[in-house]
């Protein structure tokens, strides 16, 4: 793995434009490039935020300007003057972007996710073989949380791409913006772009009804709407697969309940305990020899126990019911990044930093 790039005495000058802080992103194994007045060139390097040269020059106003007019399209322009940001794919000979683009107190700050253009198997990602049966289903909804960089579009893209190989169906994908491009292979795929194909996820998802798919992939499911028209899509006989911002199995059904009416809480609660097939929760964290980063991921699969416990209102039963679920495949974080540590993968800092229940985390330590 190459280290970081060598400077010489002299301060590094603003380079010409993106492309080439894109192209020593991707060389170097980064997962974003951030370009922003009054802070040098930075990027984000197996999980941490460091600057690409130590003495890098620090960007001006200016300079974050030169630099993100070089690279956005006429729309994209018009869309930053009218709203003050702008998000899209962007793409160059070398490779595929998520941009953001947004005007702020001291200009402009620009912001690259580097996309692997390869779409990676579920076995190249180390996804249990328990989530593939996941992938079997005709209908229902399979949800893949965690925060922001934690690779919920990477481990999407993969079962996608498994449906792609395995199955004869129509897919479609409602994205914001596409990042993995998809070829038809057995399944036919359609790809939209919300912004630039459609106004809203709302407005894609129920378009997307219309037009006779078994497969739906929802980039994220982010208000009252979306998560409603999900529901309903997975339970009028469509696979739906979907991201939400959430830690673990427990807090993700929490969020998608809690986003109803109180009035409507009952009736959803016996929807999602129908329809759900399983929550997929992950992070991305350091490894401990400094080589990237590796996966620790929770698993939660909707048996008699599961539904029951979502019909009821009893989420925080369902740790409880991953727990004696291992030989289904099921398994909670805790779990899986005490498998980590004892790999020699993980520190003790990093299980006992992102571990849910510290005290029991703690009682592993001393073991």
């Amino acid at each position: 793995m190459p280290e970081t790039p060598p400077a010489d005495s002299q301060d590094i000058d603003v380079l010409a434009h993106v492309d080439e802080y894109l192209k020593l992103g991707q060389e170097y194994d980064c997962s974003d490039v951030h370009l922003a007045t009054s802070a040098k060139p930075t990027w984000r390097r197996y999980g941490t935020l460091q600057p690409i040269w130590e003495n890098g020059k620090i960007l001006t106003a200016e300079d974050t300007e030169r630099l993100a007019m070089g690279f956005l399209g006429e729309r994209e322009k018009r869309r930053l003057l009218e709203r003050g940001d702008v998000d899209f794919a962007y793409a160059n000979d070398f490779g595929r972007f998520r941009a953001s683009v947004v005007n702020q107190r001291l200009g402009y700050d620009i912001c690259f996710r580097i996309i692997n253009t390869e779409v990676r198997t579920m076995d190249q990602l180390g996804l249990p073989e328990t989530i593939k049966p996941l992938t079997q289903y005709q209908n229902g909804i399979v949800l893949v949380t965690g925060s922001v960089g934690s690779g919920k579009s990477t481990t999407l893209a993969a079962l996608v791409d498994h449906i792609n190989k395995e199955r004869t169906d129509h897919i479609i994908t409602l994205e914001d913006p596409i990042e993995y491009v998809f070829s038809s292979q057995n399944c036919h795929v359609n790809q939209r772009e919300v912004h630039t194909h459609t106004e809203s996820f709302a407005a894609a998802l129920r378009g997307s009804l219309r037009e006779d798919p078994d497969v739906i992939m929802v980039g994220e499911m982010r208000d009252l709407e979306t998560i409603s028209l999900a529901i309903t899509a997975a339970e009028t006989g469509h696979l739906v697969l979907a991201t939400l911002h959430t830690g673990n199995a427990a807090r993700t059904l929490d969020r998608v309940l809690d986003v109803f009416p109180n009035d409507q809480r009952e009736q959803i609660r016996i929807m999602v305990s129908e329809s759900l097939r399983g929550v997929i929760s992950q992070q991305l964290i350091p490894r401990m020899d400094g080589e990237g980063r590796v996966l620790a991921l929770e698993l939660l699969m909707n048996t008699p126990a599961t539904a029951n416990c979502i019909r009821e209102g009893k989420t925080y039963m369902l740790p409880g019911i991953m727990q004696t679920g291992k030989s289904i495949g099921m398994i909670t974080m805790d779990d899986s990044l005490k498998d980590l540590y004892n790999r020699g993968l993980i520190s003790q800092e990093e299980a006992m930093s992102r571990c849910f229940d510290k005290m029991n985390m703690a009682k592993h330590f001393e073991m």
